[in-house]
């Protein structure tokens, strides 16, 4: 069993521009006669490797408390690409995994310098697919990603962003996603690991 951690480290993680960046402070020290060492931290929910939930674009939408683990954790498909997803391109994607094994293909994780479409979007959610994840801090064009995030989140999909895949080849693997249980956010940050079971 091979366990791969997909997750940027936090505090010195890739944040969207414009998002305040994550940072720490100490409480107290040992070495300052404290009887522990003692941090605060504060940062974005969607700074580094995190969650989108559907409220972050659709303000009646889910909230990260209220969608559920299975989302997060199961079976999950690695596909390598680079440049624009395409529907095209999505439909293959999912066929491919859904050869490999049904269950992985509800769980897409996208590796390479890559940018989801809204056609590939209309083409992932057809399939039903529980969750979509990129290496990118947002899905779809950077410059106006509101039109994908409103397709996949808006049809029953979450999306796992910030991921760091470039160790990971493609292929089937179990998905530990789970988001911290924020009541009432909009997204959350997790530690994603991917295990292969082979």
């Amino acid at each position: 069993m091979k366990i791969y951690d997909i997750s940027q480290e936090v505090l010195s993680c890739q944040v969207f521009p414009g998002d305040p960046t994550p940072k720490k402070e100490a409480l107290s020290l040992i070495e300052k006669g404290d009887v522990c060492n003692l941090t605060a931290f504060s940062m974005c929910a969607h700074n580094g490797t995190h969650i989108d939930a559907p409220y972050h674009f659709i303000n009646d939408g889910k909230t990260v408390d209220e969608v559920g683990l299975e989302p997060f954790i199961g079976m999950a498909y690695v596909a390598e690409h680079q440049g624009v997803v395409s529907c095209d391109d999505a439909k293959k994607i999912i066929e491919k995994a859904k050869k490999q094994n049904p269950e992985a293909s509800k769980r897409i994780l996208l590796k390479g310098d890559l940018e989801v479409s809204l056609d590939a979007a209309k083409a992932f959610v057809s399939y039903g697919i529980l969750l979509l994840g990129n290496e990118s801090q947002t899905v779809g064009p950077k410059d106006a990603p509101m039109a994908v995030h409103l397709e996949l989140l808006g049809r029953g999909a979450v999306l796992l962003e910030g991921i760091r895949l470039g160790k990971v080849p493609e292929g089937v693997y179990f998905l530990n996603a789970a988001p911290l249980n924020l009541a009432g956010a909009d997204g959350s940050p997790c530690r994603a690991i991917l295990i292969d079971l082979n």
